[in-house]
């Protein structure tokens, strides 16, 4: 506490707060006239029942009066410490559910509870509005949830000095400063400024109280954890696991005293360690799948190419993790380890020749011949990608009630030729503008194949007029633009050594000698940060084309690539994805007592 007298001054708005907030400890050394000035709308002092009583003593006041009638009347003789909490309570179990993995199977309770915060949050009610953490979480699960909020409401944070001339920044309180952190980094835009500010701020704070080890009140582990890893790199299965094994049963609030808003943890405890149980085994059974399926296409024959099975399968389960939505997390899977191999193909696998032969027979399809192949390693290629894709394209199908087959199709063929104008381009050490790399490499980037596929096994219709939609473009468009960026600004060095060019190298050669390697990186890492904020922006927008669940794939395979790309080249690092695998699929949860 004494971190928040020094900071906010001995004549605070927080100290005089804080002052009036315990002021039924200090009878007359208040002056009660300025105490009322913290009066709520609901006649109550702080929603503090004992405050109000002091305060009714000392200035009688026909509101407070009401305020503790109501109480009375409503409780008996033992009120609560503070009434009402019942929205930071809802929102508190609503973000346990999600942090566990839960969430899923109380939907509708989920929705009447967000429905009431954003009625709150409009009318600007003190239940959301007087409380930071209340405030912080609310607007980052409104958000996340597609409710249209504004930051504009967290204006007066957005300065270090506001937060510290506040109650909880006279309080010391580390649970406001991480959920203000948490909630700046749902930005949908550069021009929310605001958040940006508050990130700087609260992020600064946290990581000063964890190097002086002064976290109050939460778990140091819960902080470290989230300044370490912002939300778009991390894996949904992999938090959940973590939050299951670390999740604090009691669920308390720290207020004067402690109280325990909700008494069910238990339970939903229980509930999440059965759905996550069950999961993996599941998993288990579909990485089994995958092993022979690799094997009977022979994929695994193939010296040139990286196998990569466990780490695509890794990408599906810790994101696309309902049970239910097996085929997703299958099709998610094969079509990744084919567009390894084939990204391998051109890379180091294949002659000129063979890589026309394989988009040769791509175009033709159903009409090649057992003749048609120039080489064994084509046959064995096309062959797998045959069998797959008509397998999967029979599945969406079935799924969407229309034949898809040829999208499929055609989404390998678009990512085919993107790698050839790649191969060409390296052959005759042709230098292409940033435009022209840009626009093949999105496509070449070769997540085509893996999300869009997917999109038509998630439980949604998805019309042809949605596929054909700008929307769906751009949904794609900026996804593969955060992965390539991702992909140039970790490989740069790598790619060099094997003379391949970039976006990084690229930008330094088309300045004329104007701009570092270390420039061209930071404006790289700048292009990165726009386009996760479009993707958020596009993934969270109602009404629109493209169903939710399907834009959701998009951004799950964006917050993929943040994680793989956070400090390496990490496809190309396999022991950095080694204990992630294990978690998510074969390490039983380990439970604390």
């Amino acid at each position: 506490m004494e971190d928040g007298i020094e900071k906010a001054g001995e004549k605070s708005y927080g100290r005089e707060a804080y002052m009036a907030y315990v002021a039924e400890g200090l009878g007359n050394l208040l002056d009660w006239n300025e105490v009322m000035k913290f009066q709520r709308k609901n006649g109550s002092l702080f929603n503090s029942p004992s405050t109000t009583a002091a305060a009714l003593v000392h200035n009688y006041d026909d509101k407070a009066l009401e305020y503790l009638n109501m109480l009375v009347s409503k409780f008996g003789g033992a009120v609560p410490t503070v009434y009402p909490l019942n929205m930071h309570c809802k929102l508190s179990m609503v973000d346990s559910l999600e942090k566990i993995g839960i969430s899923r199977h109380f939907s509708s309770e989920i929705e009447g509870i967000l429905d009431m915060a954003y009625s709150f949050w409009l009318q600007r009610d003190e239940e959301i509005m007087m409380d930071v953490a209340t405030c912080a979480t609310a607007f980052r699960l409104l958000r996340m949830n597609g409710y249209d909020v504004s930051p504009d409401e967290l204006s007066h944070l957005g300065e270090a000095s506001n937060f510290h001339n506040s109650l909880q920044g006279y309080l010391n309180d580390t649970k406001s400063v991480l959920e203000l952190y948490k909630a700046s980094k749902v930005s949908v835009s550069e021009h929310e400024l605001i958040l940006d500010n508050i990130g700087n701020w609260s992020g600064s704070l946290l990581s000063e109280k964890l190097c002086s080890e002064r976290v109050q009140g939460l778990p140091i582990l819960e902080v470290e954890y989230a300044v370490k890893f912002p939300f778009y790199t991390t894996l949904e299965r992999l938090d959940h696991k973590r939050n299951i094994e670390h999740f604090d049963a009691r669920g308390s609030h720290i207020l004067k005293t402690e109280c325990l808003p909700y008494g069910i943890n238990q339970e939903l405890l229980a509930l999440a360690v059965e759905d996550f149980t069950f999961s993996q085994s599941i998993y288990q059974d579909e990485l089994l799948h995958l092993d022979r399926w690799v094997k009977e296409n022979r994929l695994d024959q193939l010296q040139f190419a990286r196998q990569k099975l466990t780490y695509c399968y890794l990408s599906a389960a810790a994101t696309i993790f309902p049970p239910e939505l097996s085929d997703a997390r299958i099709s998610w899977a094969k079509n990744g380890v084919l567009t390894t191999v084939v990204d391998d193909f051109f890379d180091v696998g294949g002659s000129k020749e063979e890589l026309e032969n394989l988009i040769a027979l791509v175009e033709n399809w159903d009409e090649y011949h057992k003749d048609d192949f120039c080489s064994e390693q084509v046959r064995i290629v096309f062959c797998a990608l045959y069998t797959t894709v008509n397998q999967l394209g029979s599945i969406a199908s079935a799924v969407q009630n229309r034949d898809v087959k040829n999208h499929l199709i055609e989404t390998w063929l678009h990512l085919l030729r993107s790698m050839m104008t790649e191969a060409e381009w390296q052959r005759s050490q042709y230098v292409p503008t940033m435009e022209e790399y840009m626009t093949n490499g999105v496509v070449s980037f070769a997540l085509g194949p893996i999300v869009l596929p997917a999109l038509y096994c998630v439980g949604e219709k998805l019309l042809g007029s949605a596929v054909k939609n700008q929307e769906y473009s751009e949904l794609f468009r900026l996804m593969s633009t955060c992965g390539r960026l991702l992909n140039d600004s970790q490989g740069f060095e790598r790619e060099g050594s094997e003379g391949k060019l970039n976006s990084v190298s690229l930008l330094v050669l088309h300045s004329g000698g104007s701009m570092s390697v270390e420039a061209a990186k930071n404006a790289i890492q700048k292009s990165i940060v726009a386009s996760r904020r479009d993707l958020l922006r596009l993934v969270l927008k109602e009404g629109t084309a493209v169903p939710r669940a399907c834009k959701e794939l998009f951004w799950k395979m964006c917050k993929i690539l943040h994680l793989f790309y956070f400090r390496t080249d990490g496809f190309s690092s396999p022991k950095e994805m080694a204990s992630a695998v294990n978690a998510v699929i074969n390490e039983p949860l380990r439970l604390s007592s």
